[in-house]
């Protein structure tokens, strides 16, 4: 009898530090959600957003370490993106891809509703479908607290295996994210300036063929 008591009881405490476990998951569940819905409805607040950021991708395994800069002007569902010598242009309907280098540039539309299609939406609020998150680490870069969501996504066949979205505390923007692929590579795209509702022409997110007068038109579609 006293044995099976003791088992009872551990068998009591197991099933204890389970239920704890579980609501302390819940609870991080729930906050990280309520965190990741600020970031949401303060984006959507904007009329525009202007962002320059910083990519890095590491690989120490293949020792690869390369940083690259570009910048980005986001305004309801169009946007102007400069990454890499190239300048990505959408209009709403169409998109516009520069390559100065190749004097090329080609023509194709998008489909908002595909969930590959790149959007402004998406860029700022990638977060709300396909993962699974939890609250991470929260740390002090550079005198802002910086609170870590860990987003797992829910696709098996997602070649990353979770992400690391940074947000500031203070002002619920996005400091920074942090992808780590299932090979090891690291790829991160940090914030320097985020600026929201500056004074934009009424053509900014008009392509402009004559501009490129000598360059090659590659229309996909």
């Amino acid at each position: 009898m006293i044995l099976q008591h003791k088992i009872i009881k551990l068998k009591f405490a197991a099933l204890t530090l389970l239920l704890l476990f579980s609501f302390t998951i819940q609870a991080q569940d729930k906050k990280a959600k309520e965190l990741l819905d600020q970031v949401t409805t303060k984006i959507k607040s904007y009329d525009n957003i202007v962002i320059d950021f910083k990519y890095s991708l590491n690989n120490t395994k293949e020792n690869i370490n390369q940083d690259s800069k570009g910048n980005v002007i986001m305004k309801g569902n169009q946007y102007i993106l400069n990454f890499m010598g190239v300048t990505k242009i959408y209009d709403g309907k169409k998109s516009y891809t520069v390559v100065p280098e190749d004097e090329e540039i080609t023509i194709s539309s998008v489909n908002e509703k595909d969930n590959n299609a790149i959007t402004p939406s998406k860029m700022m609020t990638f977060f709300n479908i396909g993962y699974k998150y939890e609250m991470s680490d929260l740390k002090d870069i550079k005198g802002r607290k910086i609170q870590y969501v860990k987003l797992i996504p829910t696709n098996f066949k997602d070649k990353r295996k979770e992400v690391l979205l940074g947000i500031d505390i203070q002002t619920k923007h996005i400091y920074n994210v942090i992808e780590i692929d299932k090979k090891g590579t690291k790829t991160t795209l940090t914030v320097n300036s985020f600026k929201t509702n500056q004074p934009l022409s009424k053509n900014q997110f008009i392509f402009a063929e004559s501009k490129y007068p000598n360059y090659y038109i590659n229309k996909i579609d």
